[in-house]
């Protein structure tokens, strides 16, 4: 059949219907009946669906006299608009039986039904090599989650999650393929792929692999650094632990090139023209600088301190989110940088809080650099404040 006599129904990422080259649109307002009606319909095109349930959809619990009737003027309304929009004349609604079905005469290649005929297809594949095309094909049909904009629509949202967990799935059996083959670049691409589709759901673990794989060490670090920070910023928490394990697992496979100990130093030393402030790092690198300086002090002579530094609104409630929470959160990280000592440690551990750990310090000196930070933070009549809880450094040992 020719492309220009198709309907192209795309429900994966934002609702989109085209008929040939000419697209086609619902109306303004993404809620309407027309709009929901189509998606139902579409989505459902070789069983159809019940009237029973395309009224429970489209009308909901509202108090409605004859809801066979209301159902019917929507559908009623939905093919004038489909033949003002320039469709073939049709009927392009049918019922029977108590099934709404669209017209047969209008054929329809829906994204999340070709998506679902690759997964079938690559399942049953015997060879190896069309198993593989198979899933990456099925992998790049994926545009995003499935009606992103209507994940508060019930049906959606179920559908939303059967179609993630299936891409997820994908994008696993296509991996361990190319893991097997030690296609590096291959791995990366739809690493790469996925992560950008998919965001927060640890796919930057696969183009870790592939870096390490094709002996990209520094991209590697790079690229580990750069995700925990995102993850963190954006939302307030760490990478898996698998890709922490991953790097770790990798770091010891790693073989650096021969270099004198002047030359590794200068790798070592921090990468900056002017070094101020406490020393501000990630969670992971906190830890194991925590972790050694407990050792330290198993040898006598230390002493620390480890302190938390919270964002709280008026009432003295942990902030988590806000117009301003982003802006503020940065404020108070550049606060406490700059008024810890420059041997001491700075990270943040979540949304809108800080870890700091003081070495070498009295109980009042971290007094005294809670109101510096307090006094760099705060500003004119800011009701947002920042609270403070501070615990001695204990070795276990």
């Amino acid at each position: 059949m020719e492309e220009q006599n198709i309907l192209h129904v795309q429900m994966f990422g934002k609702f989109r219907m085209s008929y040939g080259a000419q697209p086609l649109t619902g109306g303004k307002a993404r809620d309407t009946h027309f709009t929901s009606l189509m998606q139902l319909l579409l989505h459902h095109v070789p069983d159809g669906i019940s009237r029973d349930r395309l009224e429970e959809t489209l009308l909901g619990d509202r108090d409605i006299e004859n809801r066979h009737q209301a159902l019917q003027t929507i559908v009623y309304k939905a093919k004038k608009k489909l033949r003002s929009m320039g469709l073939p004349e049709q009927n392009y609604i049918i019922l029977e039986k108590g099934v709404y079905r669209w017209t047969p005469f209008i054929a329809v290649r829906e994204d999340a039904a070709v998506f679902d005929e690759l997964c079938k297809k690559a399942a049953d594949a015997r060879e190896e090599e069309e198993r593989l095309r198979l899933y990456l094909e099925a992998c790049r049909i994926y545009k995003g989650e499935f009606l992103s904009d209507y994940a508060g629509v019930l049906w959606a949202g179920a559908e939303a999650r059967k179609y993630h967990s299936r891409f997820c799935d994908c994008v696993q059996q296509a991996a361990f393929i190319i893991r097997k083959r030690q296609d590096w670049f291959r791995l990366e691409d739809l690493g790469r792929y996925a992560a950008k589709i998919d965001p927060f759901s640890d796919w930057e673990g696969l183009i870790l692999e592939a870096l390490i794989g094709s002996e990209r060490y520094k991209e590697a670090q790079q690229l580990y650094a750069d995700t925990a920070d995102i993850y963190l910023k954006e939302r307030g928490l760490y990478p898996a632990s698998k890709i922490t394990k991953l790097m770790d697992f990798l770091e010891e496979r790693m073989n650096y090139p021969y270099n004198t100990l002047a030359q590794i130093q200068e790798f070592l030393r921090e990468d900056a023209e002017e070094i101020t402030g406490g020393y501000l790092c990630s969670y992971p690198v906190f830890r194991g600088a925590y972790q050694i300086f407990c050792r330290m002090m198993e040898r006598g002579g230390q002493s620390g301190y480890l302190m938390l530094c919270t964002l709280v609104d008026g009432k003295g409630n942990p902030m988590e989110e806000g117009q301003r929470f982003k802006e503020l959160s940065e404020r108070l990280g550049l606060a406490i940088q700059s008024s810890v000592r420059h041997g001491d440690i700075v990270s943040q551990y979540g949304k809108g809080q800080f870890l700091v750990m003081l070495i070498n310090i009295t109980r009042e000196n971290c007094e005294l650099i809670e109101k510096r930070i307090s006094q760099k933070f705060l500003t004119g009549r800011q009701r947002i404040g920042v609270q403070y809880h501070v615990d001695c450094i204990i070795c276990e040992a």
